[in-house]
């Protein structure tokens, strides 16, 4: 059953983007802006390759999803892949919209806007127009507002709302979550896994469920579990299912994006300080401590308040974008080597591709792991927050006889 609903889904899913796909127009290897022409289009450069480039080109947002690229017969470069809306603001030029397909991966230049790309910064480098340390300032998959001779310009502000891949992904993911708790749920309004045994996807979802409440919520936040039991489900099964997609080849890295992660550490961070009591606050700033040593750790317990969900952040964060980091490595090293010599590239790639499948593996033990820890740390700060108070002491155990 599981088997059957993962095949449809993917299939669904394949069906779609086979909709949505489409080849680029053409566009010149390289990207430098023709200053003379005028029209924002690409002079053709040969470049080798730009490990750098593909790393962080993988990692960081994007305004399309992209999947490969190929030369045709006339060796012309053919980008495939999913564009996304560009939504832009400014109150020199007013809201426009288009598809972010006109940019032809930033060879293009178009309504006087241009996606910033390593070969645009290197064309303004190259023509004086900006120095290294201005043109590095400019971020890549950026939209800028440029001149008529394809400049930028520095009289109009530019606000981006485009729905960048990450974006897309994330409510992707949404709309999957939903999917899945709505149809379980569904599934139990009908007495399934009430008055009989749960099946399929709801077995295996009860299982986590299961998991989460009796490892996750209960030994952390004791007889309040219920409370936060939606918030800790939500948070958990969002994270992971960011964390799979995210290890589908031609996806983005949601859980890898910073913002993604500090908006989760935020909500943590604002659901921790609502579950605080006068007790938590009693022991922060009036430490149980011999008086000479308050002052020193009266700060130390205000810091210790943000370093909580500093720590959910960086931890995701970080896990998430050094795994990918890590296989996009491995496969460039083949590259690398083929630069130098066509056997020497062949010849690492059995040992290249080895180590990609073995790390590939880990990242799926690392999705789950740390769905956990985040959903874990999560409870243990909730649980922090109001550990102390009278009424969170259970008077129904047994005392224990010293």
């Amino acid at each position: 059953m599981i088997v059957r609903r993962v095949k449809s889904l993917l299939v669904a899913a394949f069906s779609l983007f086979c909709l949505s796909v489409a080849a680029q127009h053409p566009g010149e290897n390289g990207g430098a802006i023709d200053n003379e022409a005028g029209k924002g289009e690409a002079k053709e450069t040969s470049k080798k390759f730009d490990a750098n480039e593909v790393i962080f080109g993988h990692v960081l947002d994007a305004h399309q999803f992209h999947f490969l690229s190929y030369k045709d017969k006339e060796e012309r470069v053919h980008h495939v892949g999913i564009s996304l809306p560009v939504i832009l603001y400014s109150p020199q030029r007013g809201f426009e919209a288009f598809s972010s397909a006109n940019f032809h991966h930033g060879e293009a230049r178009y309504k006087n806007y241009l996606l910033v790309t390593p070969e645009y910064k290197e064309y303004l480098i190259k023509n004086n127009v900006y120095t290294e340390e201005q043109a590095m300032k400019l971020q890549n998959e950026s939209i800028i507002a440029t001149d008529e001779n394809g400049l930028p310009s520095s009289t109009v502000k530019v606000y981006d709302f485009s729905l960048t891949r990450n974006v897309v992904q994330m409510i992707l993911a949404l709309i999957v979550l939903v999917w899945i708790m709505l149809s379980v749920a569904k599934r139990y309004r009908r007495g399934q896994g009430v008055t009989s045994a749960p099946k399929g996807l709801q077995n295996a979802l009860e299982i986590v469920i299961t998991f989460v409440r009796d490892d996750v919520a209960k030994p952390n936040l004791g007889h309040k579990y219920r409370k936060y039991m939606p918030y800790l489900l939500t948070v958990f099964f969002f994270i992971l299912i960011n964390n799979i997609v995210g290890l589908i080849p031609g996806s983005a890295n949601v859980t890898g994006n910073i913002a993604f992660t500090l908006v989760l550490g935020l909500i943590s961070f604002l659901v921790i300080l609502l579950s605080s009591n006068k007790h938590y606050w009693g022991h922060i700033f009036n430490p149980p401590v011999p008086g000479g040593v308050k002052p020193i750790m009266i700060p130390v317990e205000v810091l210790g308040i943000f370093t909580k969900p500093i720590a959910l952040i960086v931890r995701l964060f970080a896990n998430m974008i050094a795994g990918h980091i890590i296989i996009i490595c491995l496969i460039s090293l083949i590259f690398i080597f083929g630069n130098l010599s066509n056997g020497v590239g062949w010849g690492f790639s059995p040992v290249s591709i080895a180590f990609t499948v073995f790390i590939y593996f880990i990242e799926i033990l690392v999705a789950f792991l740390q769905a956990y820890i985040f959903t874990n740390l999560t409870a243990v700060f909730i649980g922090q927050a109001f550990e102390g108070s009278h009424d969170d002491v259970n008077h129904h155990e047994d005392p224990v006889i010293v």
